[in-house]
């Protein structure tokens, strides 16, 4: 289980999926149960579709800088945000 939150207002998601994404060239590539790093955007959320009431993941844009970092946390800064990724223990 993953968990993402932007600190600002305390939106974002929860669950099996944490998937980094990033540009080469003109092809979108991406890692499975990734961790926060600089360059790419995070995916926190649930892979398969949940119900048309809820969201089924929360996508980041460009990670600029991480700002603190532990074993199963991470807090960064994009262009305009910043989050907090964590996993349990």
């Amino acid at each position: 289980m993953y968990s993402l939150r932007r600190e600002s207002d305390g939106r974002g998601d929860s669950g099996g999926m944490s998937m980094a994404l990033w540009l080469e060239g003109d092809d979108v590539k991406h890692e499975h149960n990734a961790r926060p790093r600089v360059g790419v955007a995070m995916r926190v959320g649930v892979v398969y579709a949940r119900t048309y009431q809820e969201q089924d993941w929360w996508q980041t844009t460009m990670i600029t800088e991480i700002l603190e970092e532990s074993e199963n946390y991470v807090k960064f800064r994009t262009g305009n945000s910043v989050y907090e990724w964590w996993t349990p223990e």
